[in-house]
Parts: structure tokens; sequence; C-alpha cells
């Protein structure tokens, strides 16, 4: 099976460099029509310039590949609209979004102003917000669509001095599965890639050996296969140095301990029994948990 992009439309945001850019770069060589945006800003978000977007536009052009540049800020919905109007005027549809924008403001929670976790969560959750609410209507009017999440090991296991980028990250894989089961009836499949990669965000936080490991390019095989028209949905793949692995957000087994006044009690006795993992699944919708819980109860009653 090859995976190809012929007659696909692309929007890539944070394109302009880094991963993104190599997203953007590798679904136009499969044949997407690629918007490519980028806020040009510097890594904390300051700033702001077009000559990154047209750069890489100009780019895929030379390469024999199709690409128009934006340079909208994700945080400002009105721009993230007129991002989507101008891939509508130029191609007539939208089939990709890849949400990759983003910014870093490292600082451990203590020493952290409110601003810094503010807009991390402002460009990260609500730019990727701004982007699926901006293409839903032309997704759900053509039928198909397929949405990238950028999440990262920070939102998934936690990261020192990285509060607001985990909470932003992990806030993202709460957008993909409701996303994911309401874009289901119209062919809108919705994941979550979790990169490890060696770019302008990371490249003070590395020694060279393993930046050199971690090439962008390692991560855009997981892209293609979650953006491909045969991709999964709900899924969070995660990829660094040539490796790829999924995350599962998983509810055990669990105890039924009753809610008399010594439940506390019980249930700190018995917390190792809660917490194994020796029977845990991958829920396929939040209703999992209560019926787990109901069904648990209902067996108390019946006995």
């Amino acid at each position: 099976m090859t995976i190809d992009f012929k007659g696909r439309v692309a929007i890539v945001t944070g394109a302009g460099g880094g991963l993104g850019r190599q997203h953007a770069l590798a679904l136009a060589a499969r044949g997407a029509k690629v918007l490519v945006n980028d806020f040009g800003g510097a890594r904390d978000g300051s700033g702001g310039s077009a000559t990154a977007a047209e750069t890489v536009a100009a780019e895929i052009r030379a390469a024999g590949g199709e690409a128009i540049a934006n340079a909208a800020s994700v945080t400002d919905f009105a721009a993230v609209q007129a991002m989507v109007q101008q891939a509508m005027a130029a191609w007539g549809r939208i089939d990709i979004l890849v949400n990759n924008a983003g910014i870093l403001r490292d600082k451990t929670f203590a020493k952290m102003d409110l601003a810094d976790f503010e807009l991390v969560l402002d460009v990260h959750l609500m730019g990727a917000v701004h982007c699926c609410k901006a293409v839903w209507p032309v997704m759900t009017a053509q039928r198909y669509g397929r949405i990238l999440m950028t999440t990262s090991s920070t939102g998934l296991y936690g990261n020192f001095g990285q509060s607001n980028y985990g909470a932003a990250k992990m806030a993202l894989v709460g957008l993909m599965q409701t996303l994911a089961l309401e874009g289901a009836k119209n062919d809108i499949r919705v994941n979550c890639l979790a990169p490890t990669a060696a770019t302008r965000m990371t490249e003070d936080l590395m020694p060279q050996t393993v930046l050199d490991a971690l090439k962008p390019e390692a991560v855009v095989p997981a892209m293609l296969v979650l953006v491909s028209q045969e991709s999964p949905t709900r899924t969070i793949l995660c990829a660094g140095a040539g490796s790829f692995e999924a995350a599962h957000i998983t509810l055990t087994e669990g105890v039924w301990i009753g809610t008399d006044a010594q439940a506390p009690e019980h249930l700190a006795e018995q917390l190792a029994r809660v917490t194994a993992r020796s029977n845990d699944s991958v829920p396929q919708s939040g209703a999992a948990q209560g019926t787990l819980e109901i069904g648990k109860a209902m067996q108390q009653v019946a006995r």
C-alpha cells in the first residue's frame, strides 16, 4: 500500500520551520496541495513575520508541488477563518489539518507568571480549537476530514518546568477524544502525535549527539499515517529517532467498596488493588467509566 495525497488539500500550522516544515514538505511530496501557515514569531511566540511560511511554500513550488503561504496567528480566530477561506478559494476543499503551531515559556510553576501559562494554553490549545472550528463545517459538508493534534510526552507523562506546556498538550488529547466521536459519522478522523524531535523548540535542551538522532524527519511517517485516507481515529502515536509507539489512557478494573462511613479507610487499604493494571482496558468513550462502576454496584445489590 502506498500512502499518497493526490487531490487532497492540507493546512499545516507552524510550518515555517522544524517539524511543521517537514510535515508540509512530506505532504506536498506525496501529492497534497499545502497551505503553509506560520506566524513567524520567535520560539517564545514574540514577533511575527510572513517570511518563514513564504520560504517553505516557495520550496514546495520549486519542487513541483502546489503551496500557498499564510502568516495568521492561530490565537486569532478571525485570522484563522480567513486562512481557511484562502485555502477554499485556492482549491475548493480542505482534507487535512495538522495542528502543529506552538511556543515554549518554560519555568517551574512557582516562578512562572500566569501570563506565560495563559499564552501557552492560548497558542497550543485554543490555536488548535480555532483551526478545528474553522475547518469543521468544510469537512462535515464534504464528509471527509483528517485532523491531527500535536500532543507531547510532557502532557502525557509530565516534564519538570513545563506545567503550562504539559497542561495544554494533555488538553489536546481530550479535545481529540470527543472530536473523533462527533466527527465519526462524517468520516472526520482525529488523532494525536507525540513527537520527540530536535527543533528550534528543543535545541537548548539536549546534547548534540542526541539532537542528531532526533531529526524531525523521523517523526513524519507517523503524521502521514495519521492523516491518510486509511488512518485510524482516536489514536495517540509517539514517534522519535525512527521508533514508533502508542500511548493509551486506560481504566483499571477497580474494586467495589461502597459508600459507608468507613469507605475512605477501605479505599486506602485496597488502593493497590484499585490501581492494579492486570485487567485494565481502553474505554471507547467516557461513558465506559460509569458503566463499569454501576455494573459493579449492581453485582453487590444482586448478592
